[in-house]
Parts: C-alpha cells; sequence; structure tokens
C-alpha cells in the first residue's frame, strides 16, 4: 500500500469559507475573553463629542483629596489654608499611613482622584522610599508620611496659626 500524501490547494476550499469575508466589509472583530467590544467610529469619521472636565476647586480638590485618603484608611488626616502664609500653595493636606506601602497607595490614590477631576500633578517625590510622598496639584500641595516621619519634621506646628498663636502667648 502506497501512502497518499495529502496537499493542500486553494480550490479546495468550500464555497461557504469564500464567501465569508468581502472586499466592501471588514473583518469581524470578536473581543478577548472577559472583555467587552468597544464601537469605534468608521475611518475618517470623528467619534462622539467629549465634554472636557472642569477642573475641581480648590477648596472642592482638599475635600476630595480628603476623601480619598479617609477612603483607603489615611491616619490623622489634617487640611490646612496657607493663603496667607505661602505663596507656593493654598491648602496644605497632611496625613499618615501605617506603612510604606499604604503611604505609596494612599498617594497613588491622590493621584487618581486628582487626575479624574481634571487636575494634572506638578509633582511627585518620595514615591520610591515610600516614607514621605509629596504630591503637588499646584493649589494644593499633599503631604503622605509614616507617623514617626510626621512626628520629626511636626509639619502641622509650622502651618497651622492657631498653634502659633498659641505658644506665643505662652
Amino acid at each position: 500500500m502506497t501512502a497518499r500524501k495529502r496537499t493542500r490547494h486553494s480550490s479546495h476550499k468550500s464555497p461557504a469559507a469564500a464567501s465569508t469575508r468581502t472586499a466592501d466589509r471588514p473583518p469581524v472583530r470578536k473581543p478577548a475573553p472577559g472583555r467587552a467590544l468597544t464601537a469605534r467610529p468608521p475611518a475618517g469619521k470623528p467619534g462622539p463629542k467629549r465634554t472636557p472636565r472642569r477642573p475641581a476647586t480648590r477648596d472642592g480638590l482638599a475635600a476630595l483629596i480628603a476623601a480619598a485618603l479617609d477612603g483607603l484608611k489615611a491616619l490623622n488626616i489634617a487640611v490646612f489654608d496657607v493663603r496667607g502664609l505661602s505663596d507656593v500653595t493654598d491648602t496644605i493636606v497632611i496625613a499618615s499611613g501605617t506603612s510604606d506601602r499604604h503611604v505609596k497607595s494612599l498617594a497613588g490614590r491622590v493621584l487618581e482622584r486628582a487626575r479624574e477631576a481634571g487636575v494634572r500633578p506638578l509633582g511627585l517625590e518620595g514615591e520610591r522610599d515610600g516614607e514621605w510622598v509629596l504630591v503637588d496639584l499646584q493649589d494644593v500641595v499633599v503631604h503622605v508620611m509614616l507617623p514617626r516621619v510626621r512626628e520629626f519634621y511636626s509639619l502641622e506646628k509650622l502651618w497651622d496659626m492657631r498653634a502659633s498663636e498659641r505658644d506665643a502667648r505662652s
């Protein structure tokens, strides 16, 4: 018995397989498993118009950041209005995290919420070490730090006018 070698020729395709794709129709896209297929506008046509997000106001942004920090269980959240004390920023938010990983995740949440509110961060410092992370949002500066670092630098005493006034009276 001789074994026959099977070869595949284009003429052996079934008529149904040949007609599934035509020149005037693009190929059908299938979504990845577990993902929905999003509709894209046809080539050359603009997509739906998106209304730009208005950036949050200074006070609204500070409240949004405080809520974001509280949502991830930050400790001792303090918000200071420093408009009369500093030309660099208007509001300072200070919070503590329980570990360096917690401090990093708190800073990440602040960045996420700020971007969602339409505010572009100017800078981020200290994220690698995680002991003290500073997030500069222009009108609001956020300090997230470990409790021992917060106690050592005691920024509250520096920026809290009421505490300074009490110390001056004593």
